[in-house]
Parts: structure tokens; C-alpha cells; sequence
């Protein structure tokens, strides 16, 4: 018989996602499996490959068309200001086509970039380094990381900060990703204006998805499919709650130059690259600690 305890705990768990019969790589001993699975690199957002094939692509940019008409007809639930900002990158007609190659691009990138920097001169790969975030799954349970070759103590007393970027910030200082700071996985003291400089820069020079004005940002790309969804469910008569018709849109912004938060709608009076983003529960304690204030359209003042 057992013997009762004293000492109690109950803590959480997380699914991984499937990977299919890559799952579960393979047991080096009975308590070290070796497993597979998603990283979701922090502070980074390249545009979405979902779309699959170009040909699905080009039925979204119906999609976002058919979104676009709607939004000036005064049936999407969006306020006037976003609809102006979004209206020409929708009307394009080719929307999800331009989303769909840029994300492509990116996946690219990215393969040829951690391949690249991962070879040794030997030929013998480096090792990873990760550093994940406080809370490290997300909400579809993908480990949330700063990934980089590794490089040993020796290297790194040679070599200036850039030259041991992060993947991630390669991403950025290539123009394949926006920079999608969330609070409170903000990068630190020192990494924190490299990728803003970075950012800055291949905006400036219109790298990458920078290179088009028409450009959805992945964050907005994935908001405009909701928007869709919801203004068609709006027309063909659903009934649906003030929540679900704002379900589309839910994260603040923040501007880092001067600590103006905004509401959901109005990010894009933030330049891109320097917008700090906060879930709604996490707005009342980011106010305290990083000392916020309200824009006067937020608190009903403009």
C-alpha cells in the first residue's frame, strides 16, 4: 500500500500538433525520445502559404474582392478609417495571389537561410540554439522560440552581434517577415533595436514583401479572411452577437516611440515596424508596467 503525502500538483498539459508518422522521430533510450515538431518563431510574421496551391489563391482574391465591394457598400462590420487603409490592397484583384507568392518566397528564404548558416566549413552541421518565450506554446500549441545556429563561447567573443543574428531577425533584415512584437515576449535591451533597425531598413528599401504597396501583412491577411467570413455570414442573414462580429480583430497596438496605446482598428496609424502587440487581457498590466497612455480615440476624446 502507498504510503499518502503531503505534497500535491496538477500541471497543465499541451497536445503537440500532428506531424504525421513524423511525429515521433525515434527513442535514442527508454526516457530520451527524440520528437519532432513546429516551432513559431517570436516577433517575426511571414506572409501565410495556407492557400496551398495558386489556384486556391486566386479564388481569394474573389474573396477579397467580393470583401472589398461589401466594405463600401456599408455591410462589413470595419471601421471607416481601416477600410480606407485596406480598400486598395483588396481591390487589387489579386489580394491572396500576391499573399500566396510572398509567402512562398519567404518559405524559401527561410529554408535556404537556416541551411546555410547551420553548415560549417567542415561540412558537419551546428547544433541549434533556442530561447523560448515565458508561456512556450501558443494557443495551436507550437513551441514559441528565438531560433540561431550555436555558436561557442569562443566565436561569440570574435563576433559582432549581427553576425550571430537570430533566424528570426534574418527574416525581418531580409523584407520575408514583419516585425510581430507581443507583449510580454518582447526581445531584450540589446536585440531590440537590431530588429528595429533592421526592420527600418528593408522597409526602406523595399525588400521583400516591402517592394509592394499592395502587401497584406500576414497579420492583416489572416484578419481580412475572418472579416470575409463574417460579413458573408452578416448578409446571408445569420444572427450574430456584437463578439462575433468583432471576432475578426482583437489585439491592441502600441506605438514604442511613444507609448500610445491604440484600439484594434487603428494599428495602422503605428509605422509597422514599430508596433508592439497586446492580447486584451494583457492590456490593464501592460498599461502599469510598461506606463502606456490611451490614444484620444480610445478613451472617446477625438
Amino acid at each position: 500500500m502507498v504510503d499518502p503525502v503531503q505534497i500535491l500538483w496538477s500541471p497543465a498539459g499541451a497536445t503537440m500538433p500532428s506531424l504525421g508518422s513524423r511525429a515521433l522521430a525515434d527513442v535514442h533510450d527508454g526516457d530520451t525520445p527524440n520528437i519532432r515538431m513546429p516551432i513559431r518563431m517570436l516577433s517575426v510574421d511571414t506572409p501565410e502559404v495556407t492557400a496551398g496551391s495558386a489556384e486556391r489563391a486566386a479564388l481569394i482574391d474573389a474573396e477579397f474582392s467580393q470583401l472589398a465591394e461589401w466594405i463600401r457598400q456599408g455591410d462589413a462590420p470595419i471601421s471607416p478609417g481601416l477600410a480606407d487603409f485596406l480598400l486598395p490592397k483588396l481591390e487589387t484583384g489579386r489580394a491572396g495571389s500576391l499573399h500566396f507568392q510572398q509567402g512562398t518566397e519567404a518559405s524559401d528564404f527561410s529554408k535556404e537561410n537556416i541551411a546555410r548558416r547551420l553548415a560549417r566549413p567542415n561540412g558537419r552541421p551546428r547544433n541549434l540554439f533556442i530561447h523560448t518565450a515565458e508561456a512556450p506554446f501558443d494557443d495551436n500549441h507550437r513551441l514559441l522560440a528565438y531560433i540561431a545556429p550555436n555558436f561557442s563561447a569562443q566565436e561569440r567573443k570574435t563576433m559582432p552581434r549581427e553576425e550571430r543574428s537570430t533566424f528570426n531577425l534574418d527574416l525581418i533584415a531580409a523584407g520575408w517577415a514583419a516585425p510581430f512584437i507581443i507583449y510580454p515576449s518582447i526581445p531584450g535591451e540589446l536585440d531590440l533595436p537590431l530588429l528595429l533597425a533592421a526592420g527600418d531598413k528593408a522597409v526602406a528599401e523595399g525588400q521583400g514583401i516591402w517592394a509592394s504597396d499592395e502587401t497584406l501583412l500576414a497579420y492583416e491577411y489572416r484578419a481580412v479572411e475572418k472579416l470575409h467570413d463574417i460579413t458573408k455570414k452578416k448578409i446571408e442573414g445569420r444572427s450574430l452577437t456584437p463578439r462575433e462580429l468583432f471576432a475578426w480583430r482583437s489585439r491592441y497596438c502600441v506605438d514604442m516611440r511613444d507609448r500610445v496605446l491604440h484600439g484594434p482598428e487603428n494599428y495602422f496609424e503605428v509605422p509597422p515596424v514599430y508596433r508592439l502587440w497586446l492580447w486584451p487581457q494583457d492590456v490593464q498590466e501592460a498599461v502599469a508596467r510598461l506606463n502606456l497612455r490611451p490614444s484620444p480615440r480610445l478613451v472617446g476624446a477625438d
